[in-house]
């Protein structure tokens, strides 16, 4: 009997193992300073010390990065003794190819014109190799108050310290801004030989309401980034490497501040990952 009861408690162990490996949820890979959408991420705190991109101070100490009670992310530009620090968020875990989706709910048509929201991969380590391995969701005006076009789909390099843009390798669609008033999903796929991007209304992927889409493939031309006197190898599309992680940024483009001089919130409700 005794055999039998521990035969049964070890299969009651197992389903019950197996049915939380199967239930979808991402398994933290380990600790980090703040837990969302079933990842780890870590903070970034320049602190008094301006730091790219921008030049900006960034920092988690005056709560301008947190979680509400419905687990939806919080990141804020915030004002402190004459000072404007942003905010940014880099994930524990190192991703690879797959598509990235990530969910705002927040109005993003009352940016300022020197607001930037930036969701994306990077890799401190993969400069020289793949220009940082990044790719870009970002939201903002770029110092133009009249822009209405807020959205930009981008592989990199696109600029950096090059003279002229590579303007093959962005792209601001066509997108009402009334469109991002309200919750949106948006997603990049990112394989060897294409990236691609699209934009929902509402809360799903994949959608049923389009909002805008772009792709970047393999055909295009090769390109170097330069960045602080340095020139990357020339890349297509970049590759993801051993420490590409996602990020949230919210920054203040050459680290001016906001024109209305006010502080501006983002509200992050989701970011989910599915493997190539």
């Amino acid at each position: 009997m005794a055999n039998k009861a521990l035969f049964l408690c070890l299969i009651s162990f197992i389903s019950v193992f197996v049915s939380c490996r199967q239930s979808g949820q991402p398994e933290p890979v380990s600790t980090g300073d703040l837990y969302f959408s079933g990842y780890y991420w870590n903070f970034k705190n320049s602190n008094d010390t301006p730091v790219g991109p921008g030049p900006n101070r960034f920092t988690s100490k005056y709560n301008n990065i947190f979680l509400d009670a419905g687990s939806s992310l919080h990141l804020k530009i915030v004002k402190n003794n004459s000072q404007w620090y942003c905010s940014e968020l880099a994930s524990v875990k190192t991703f690879g190819y797959g598509t990235y989706i990530f969910t705002t709910a927040s109005d993003l048509t009352t940016m300022n014109e020197r607001v930037v929201l930036g969701l994306f991969t990077w890799n401190n380590y993969s400069f020289q190799t793949q220009a940082n391995s990044e790719i870009d969701i970002e939201f903002a005006r770029w110092n133009v108050a009249s822009d209405t076009l807020l959205a930009s789909y981008s592989v990199q390099p696109v600029w950096g310290d090059n003279p002229i843009p590579y303007l093959e390798r962005t792209r601001k669609p066509r997108m009402k801004a009334s469109r991002l008033k309200s919750t949106c999903t948006h997603v990049f796929r990112w394989t060897p030989g294409l990236v691609s991007w699209v934009s929902y209304s509402g809360g799903s992927y994949p959608g049923t309401d389009t909002l805008a889409f772009w792709s970047f493939d393999s055909s295009n031309p090769s390109r170097s980034k330069m960045e602080g006197g340095k020139i990357s190898n020339p890349i297509v599309i970049p590759t993801p490497e051993d420490s590409t992680n996602v990020r949230f940024n919210l920054w203040l483009m050459n680290g001016l501040p906001p024109s209305d001089n006010k502080e501006f919130e983002v509200v992050i409700k989701s970011f989910r990952f599915i493997p190539l």
